[in-house]
């Protein structure tokens, strides 16, 4: 992390010497004060964004146990053992199923001609 070199109250309690042909004190009062208001809003956003990208790494180590866990549990996998043949022979017997009577009847008639 960067080291800052003033935090919101430094900058509030700085105090300039007044010279000659110097600067207007309320031009620089009211430019320090927006300063200020800047600087506690990223002070606030960075605490923020601090505060999410640590529930979010625990969020995902959390994830990454599941994950391992789920990984080495046989039963946390359903496998399938379903080969290119059980999937032809299923086909095979559904269209015996629904075209079967339609073939049976076909041929019937063709041999009755």
């Amino acid at each position: 992390m960067t080291k800052r070199n003033f935090t919101p109250k430094d900058i509030l309690q700085k105090e300039f010497k007044p010279k000659m042909r110097g600067y207007d004190p309320a031009d620089v009062d009211g430019f320090l004060d927006n300063v200020i208001k800047d600087y506690e809003s990223f002070n606030k956003d960075n605490q923020q964004l601090s505060d999410e990208n640590e529930r979010l790494r625990a969020k995902v180590d959390e994830l990454t146990k599941q994950v391992a866990v789920g990984a080495t549990s046989p039963s946390s996998q359903p496998t399938s053992t379903v080969t290119n043949m059980d999937i032809l022979k299923r086909l095979s017997n559904l269209e015996r199923h629904v075209f079967g009577a339609q073939l049976d009847n076909n041929q019937n008639e063709s041999h009755r001609l």
